[in-house]
């Protein structure tokens, strides 16, 4: 008998009729087919914006080349959701709508969401302390909070620059017990909490961590029964192992000058990064920024807490995500970059309208793609903004150019001059003066103002505390100061060293895992070298060179003590 026909239902008996529903009532199945019904009933865009949108995808459909999945939602609508490309370039499969991506810093938000859930449940507070959850840390001279390390703010140094500089190469596997093992090593943060931004995968390490000590369950378990099945993400999962087969995952690809090459994330950390998901999940976990499920109204509410920094500084930077405007329109949005795998999240909640883009190949620029899209949703304002110019004589623009140092995070920036225009560092950011010595950024989308002083100009950005440059110039090497760096460095952080030698006019460092790393002289006891060495700063003590401070993006002044 057909279980559709009426008759079959009115002639079971009543409680063989509720176990038959019992098992027919498998909640991923519901879930499955209630999105299917609710995609089927798409509001549409019109034909020309679609054919705007699906102009911004039609390379990735080139023959064997890797692609992705797109969807846009409006209200409680489906508006487009469409596949392009490949998901495997070896058996020539394509993306589909249900392909699953792994999304890499997409997923900091759900471990932000875990712990803001935690305390809506009273089981812990964001302003905890961090030594109140994790054994082993130095004490470092400042406590650092739960809201801080969600923030980016805590100081921490991050696990991928740290570990570069310990020997582990990008083919390396690593997991959440090795940051364990290397951050109870540590003894320095890059600055004091709360001081300054500086993204940072390890402290939402540490977030997972936090949520196995407090929930008794591993952070997998907990996503999965505890966020993705109440917020009906049934597809997605977190995977701590990158060589476990699961179907239906596309394999990611690095961009080659001549095709593409197979990328493999060695990676099995949680926390910041890998889950596993889809279009689709993401959309209806996109949708509670402004139209949250029953119950989870303030914990969305509070994943949009901006906090200042110490000095009182703007950041917009919230739990796991970023909250700023776009073409004059508030946004929530994060991206995410792992092996080959690109991924890019917004929500535009006054709008209604969420955008999700996952993709398998890395110069599939999802991030620009997400802002191209909305531009075509809601239309682009003017590029540049229309500021009043200041008169300023050339002689003046002109001692402007130069080369200029950040002291504090090392790093560079050149000015360049071109009539009344300024262009700042290698993108050529264009600026106009708005008055003498005062500088504001041309595109309408940038808010960073320039402040210039004798020599030195302050760096001031929509959104973080300010850098102050200084002017130098560069000081080439010569073989008596070579000989001056030459030795055996030991950092007992990474329990790593490190060799400097001179050899026909040039200076090295040996690793055994890297090999011969150039290095070159910015200024006197200030190198610069090959990754992983960013930046060296040496230390003297009565004149003779006691060590090296070694920095690395993400990681600042690691200390290595001279050792010969």
């Amino acid at each position: 008998m057909n279980p559709s026909n009426w008759l079959y239902w009115s002639l079971w008996p009543k409680q063989d009729w509720k176990n038959k529903m019992m098992r027919i009532w498998n909640p991923k199945i519901v879930s499955c087919f209630l999105f299917l019904l609710w995609a089927a009933t798409y509001g549409q865009l019109n034909t020309e914006k679609e054919a705007q949108i699906d102009s911004l995808f039609q390379v990735w459909n080139k023959p064997n080349h890797p692609g992705g999945a797109i969807a846009i939602m409006q209200g409680d609508k489906v508006v487009y959701s469409k596949a392009y490309g490949l998901a495997s370039m070896e058996y020539l499969v394509p993306n589909s709508t249900g392909t699953l991506f792994n999304v890499a810093s997409v997923s900091k938000q759900f471990s932000a969401l875990g712990i803001v859930l935690l305390q809506e449940q009273g089981k812990l507070s964001v302003d905890d302390t961090i030594d109140k959850y994790i054994d082993g840390l130095a004490p470092f001279g400042s406590k650092i909070t739960i809201r801080q390390m969600m923030h980016h703010t805590s100081g921490l140094r991050s696990l991928h620059a740290l570990f570069a500089l310990a020997g582990w190469r990008n083919d390396d596997s690593r997991t959440n017990a090795d940051l364990d093992r290397i951050m109870a090593l540590q003894t320095e943060l890059n600055f004091e909490p709360g001081s300054e931004y500086l993204y940072c995968n390890t402290g939402y390490m540490f977030l997972a961590n936090i949520i196995e000590k407090v929930t008794h369950k591993s952070f997998m378990d907990f996503m999965k029964e505890d966020i993705f099945i109440p917020l009906g993400m049934h597809e997605t999962y977190v995977e701590d192992r990158y060589d476990r087969i699961v179907p239906n995952n596309a394999t990611s690809y690095y961009t080659q000058r001549n095709g593409f090459i197979r990328a493999v994330e060695y990676w099995g950390y949680v926390g910041s990064g890998n889950m596993h998901t889809t279009t689709a999940d993401l959309l209806k976990y996109l949708k509670n920024y402004y139209d949250p499920q029953p119950g989870w109204e303030n914990i969305f509410r509070t994943m949009q807490t901006l906090d200042p920094l110490n000095d009182g500084s703007y950041l917009e930077y919230a739990f796991g995500v970023n909250v700023d405007k776009l073409y004059g329109k508030k946004r929530i949005t994060h991206g995410g970059s792992i092996g080959g795998f690109r991924s890019n999240v917004a929500v535009f909640p006054e709008e209604k309208t969420s955008i999700a883009i996952i993709t398998n190949f890395s110069s599939s620029g999802p991030g620009g793609k997400s802002n191209d899209i909305a531009g075509i949703l809601f239309g682009k304002p003017a590029p540049f903004k229309k500021l009043k110019v200041a008169k300023i004589s050339k002689s003046i623009m002109e001692s402007y150019a130069g080369d200029y140092w950040d002291d504090d995070t090392y790093e560079e920036q050149q000015v360049t001059i071109n009539g009344d225009t300024l262009f700042l560092g290698q993108s050529k950011t264009a600026f106009i003066p708005i008055a003498e010595g005062k500088f504001e950024a041309l595109d309408s989308q940038n808010g960073t103002k320039l402040e210039f002083h004798e020599n030195e100009f302050d760096y001031i950005p929509g959104s973080n505390r300010s850098l102050h440059f200084k002017k130098f110039k560069e000081e080439p090497l010569t073989g008596a100061n070579a000989e001056e760096y030459v030795g055996a460095y030991y950092s007992p952080e990474i329990h790593t060293s490190y060799s400097i030698f001179y050899r026909e006019g040039k200076l090295y460092a040996f690793h055994i895992r890297f090999g011969e790393l150039t290095l070159t002289q910015k200024f006197k006891d200030l190198l610069q070298g090959e990754y992983p060495l960013s930046t060296l700063k040496f230390k003297r003590e009565n004149g003779k060179i006691t060590g090296v401070w070694i920095s690395d993006g993400r990681v600042r002044n690691l200390w290595f003590v001279k050792t010969e």
